[in-house]
């Protein structure tokens, strides 16, 4: 994945029975980022999202509804859309598993697999949860309930499978062969346990439903929900048509993002279906973890759900972003609280990164008329914070790869401490008379470094990197990582500063 040019990142298709809550902006907001960094660093990419609209679940739901299972989902997946579009999600495509093009992708798949012998009929008895939409064998059953804690019922009806059974061998001689298929490390020993302990072949189609995708040739056959969903991955790139470009850049170049709780669907049941097909797998599943809110599990029965578009009109979206992706390592468990979140936006971003970029730039509006003054002779001090910014690149590059998105942030920050630090030691406000050709040297230094941090923050908190750059007047053509090198002109004229962090104050009422 590295040496591609191309880059495919994706999030789940989230589950329409539900209104879109903090999990669901945590993964889209983590493979925004990563489409971002690529984009900046030149890559073509294509960011993927969707519904899945599919299953027994939605079925029920829309009719407790009162509702046809069309319009509900309609209704429903509407509301993810709008969630994109206010978080301002960078995505390129978003799928729908009730449009034509998925209908025709899962069909040919079905039809593949058919043929190579991976399908036969037979019949279901066993335990299966609604909730999770999948099958559980007695031995998984905790005091009565699914894993999950789902309720599970009895279900005995006839009932193609698939021969999972069949890819045990191949499945783990596939993760020996691609030790970085299943991030992080803790999950990959997870789903070689899962494997290694054995595996069943799989039910893939259900008769006591109908709001699905039919099995071909047999239509009292409902395709297996799992099977429909993460077929997405390849139906949004054109297939079944193999010589789509879409298809041919972008697969298996492919980057799965995922919660952990359905890192078995996307890297167990996924790769075997592809190769069963005769098709590769993706080349990386990234399983991240679970937020709490204030140390509870998140549920509607404790009324505790955290809601994106709230967090955001109350503390702005870069805040909200900088917060998901500075607090918790990506990829383990996270607590929400609103303290934490105001201390990382008032520490983090209103004292560090925009007092930096306020007391430089205000200083050049007084003292240089707003002019971005010449440097004279470079110090090796002013070299070596002129490198920071520059030098991390590859370091941050190699973080993203893993997807360590908290320490990318957490490199830049770096970097913006040690400007303050030169700030407070190199004190140009102290030379306006005895030394002004230093001053101007410092300030240029200063504002250089800002330029190369709001580069490399783009991905992060896009809103306020592009009023960082905006203020230093550099063209939206020179934004791009290529440009880090790029160093700002001396005699540019800048815009009046504005503050682009303010500290956050809770308003008396």
């Amino acid at each position: 994945m590295n040496d591609s040019k191309n880059f495919y990142v994706t999030t789940p298709i989230y589950y329409v029975n539900d209104v879109p809550h903090i999990g669901h902006m945590y993964t889209t907001l983590a493979c925004d980022m990563l489409a971002r960094f690529m984009r900046l660093d030149g890559k073509n990419v294509k960011f993927l999202t969707g519904t899945d609209e599919h299953g027994q679940k939605v079925e029920k739901a829309a009719t407790n509804a009162g509702k046809d299972p069309q319009e509900f989902v309609d209704t429903v997946s509407q509301n993810f859309r709008d969630l994109v579009t206010f978080m301002q999600f960078s995505t390129d495509d978003f799928i729908r598993t009730t449009e034509p093009r998925h209908k025709t992708a899962v069909q040919y798949l079905w039809q593949k697999l058919l043929d190579n012998d991976e399908i036969y009929l037979g019949g279901y008895s066993g335990w299966y949860s609604v909730r999770d939409e999948t099958f559980h064998q007695e031995s998984e059953l905790i005091n009565g309930k699914a894993p999950t804690g789902a309720d599970v019922e009895w279900v005995t009806e006839p009932s193609y499978f698939f021969r999972l059974s069949r890819w045990q061998d191949r499945l783990l001689k596939f993760y020996q062969a691609n030790p970085d298929f299943i991030a992080p490390q803790s999950r990959r020993n997870e789903v070689l346990r899962f494997v290694e302990s054995g595996l069943n072949d799989l039910s893939i189609s259900r008769t006591s439903f109908k709001w699905g995708i039919p099995v071909p040739n047999d239509p009292d056959h409902i395709i297996y929900v799992w099977l429909d969903a993460l077929t997405n991955y390849i139906s949004a790139l054109g297939y079944p048509d193999l010589e789509n470009v879409d298809f041919k850049s972008y697969w298996p170049q492919s980057l799965h993002v995922v919660g952990k709780d359905i890192l078995r669907f996307h890297a167990v049941y996924w790769p075997a279906f592809l190769m069963a097909a005769g098709l590769p797998a993706p080349s990386r599943v990234f399983a991240h973890g679970w937020w709490t809110n204030a140390g509870e599990k998140i549920s509607k029965s404790l009324g505790n759900a955290i809601d994106p578009i709230k967090l955001v009109d109350t503390y702005g979206r870069d805040a909200v972003r900088y917060f998901f992706i500075r607090e918790v390592p990506f990829g383990n468990d996270g607590d929400f609280s609103e303290s934490a979140l105001i201390g990382r936006l008032n520490s983090d971003l209103a004292n560090s990164y925009g007092n930096l970029v306020q007391r430089v730039l205000s200083f050049i509006a007084k003292n240089c008329g707003g002019i971005l003054p010449s440097p004279d002779k470079l110090t090796l001090i002013d070299k070596a914070l002129l490198l920071k910014a520059t030098e991390i690149l590859p370091t941050l590059r190699s973080e993203i790869e893993k997807q360590a998105l908290h320490k990318v942030a957490e490199e830049i920050w770096h970097v913006i401490g040690e400007a303050n630090k030169y700030v407070d030691e190199q004190k140009p406000w102290s030379l306006k008379t005895e030394d002004p050709t230093r001053m101007k040297t410092i300030l240029y230094v200063l504002a250089e470094t800002i330029r190369q941090i709001a580069l490399l923050t783009q991905p992060l908190i896009p809103q306020a990197s592009q009023r960082i750059l905006d203020q230093l007047n550099v063209m939206p053509e020179m934004r791009t990582f290529a440009h880090l090198d790029t160093p700002l002109t001396p005699g540019t004229i800048l815009p009046p500063p504005e503050g682009v962090f303010p500290r956050w104050v809770k308003k008396e009422i």
